[in-house]
């Protein structure tokens, strides 16, 4: 049982900061009237790949080989097989944005090739969050404050506080390139981080002094 007035007031936090992250999705496919022929054109794209990206050494946080696929293609009756499609796709997770344009033109020059992204986020234990939450704390205590000097009392407990849950999820912006024979050509392209949107919220209850109402 709370004794005396309360205060109930909403802590909010809006900031703007540079992403920690990059990802991108690569896409190695192939596609021949030969199953072996596929299978092997799209083993060979993918080691292609591979060591484009070995290059790059501790600039690549992650990666993970995602969905794996081989279809036949068959004429509309019957099942008659005219060619086979393969395709195999990497998601790319980078901290270094220095070369990140310049990698993302070098896989994508390479034959039978998609590259899509990047996609920009925050860590998911990036201390932005905590220093948001924190900011949002420390407006719901000066709000509960000012509500309480206007009438005369002065704040004298905290009875709640409860996380509103207003994080907002990582801005996303992606290109798309898809790759034709590789002509070894010098490729550069500068990308400029899209601030990613921080908020956090808190709902707070404060008891306090008895007003001065007149």
């Amino acid at each position: 049982m709370v004794a005396g007035p309360v205060v109930a007031v909403r802590g909010e936090s809006f900031r703007e900061v540079m992403p920690e992250l990059a990802q991108f999705r690569v896409v190695a496919m192939a596609r021949d009237r030969d199953r072996e022929t596929t299978l092997s054109r799209l083993a060979e794209r993918a080691a292609a790949v591979r060591v484009l990206l070995d290059e790059q050494g501790r600039a690549i946080e992650r990666r993970e080989t995602g969905e794996l696929w081989v279809r036949p293609e068959t004429r509309r009756s019957g099942e008659r097989v005219v060619a086979y499609h393969g395709s195999v796709s990497t998601m790319v997770t980078v901290s270094c944005f220095t070369t990140l344009g310049e990698l993302m033109l070098r896989i994508a020059d390479q034959d039978q090739i998609e590259v899509s992204g990047p996609w920009w986020s925050l860590r998911p234990d990036s201390p932005v969050h905590r220093e948001a939450r924190q900011a949002a704390i420390a407006d719901a205590l000066r709000r509960a404050h000012e509500y309480a000097e206007a009438l005369g009392a002065r704040v004298t407990a905290l009875v709640e506080l409860a996380d509103a849950g207003a994080d907002r999820p990582p801005t996303l912006a992606a290109m798309a390139f898809s790759g034709a024979p590789g002509g070894g050509l010098e490729l550069d392209l500068d990308l400029d981080p899209r601030p990613q949107t921080v908020q956090a919220a808190v709902h707070a209850r404060f008891t306090i002094s008895e007003p001065v109402l007149r």
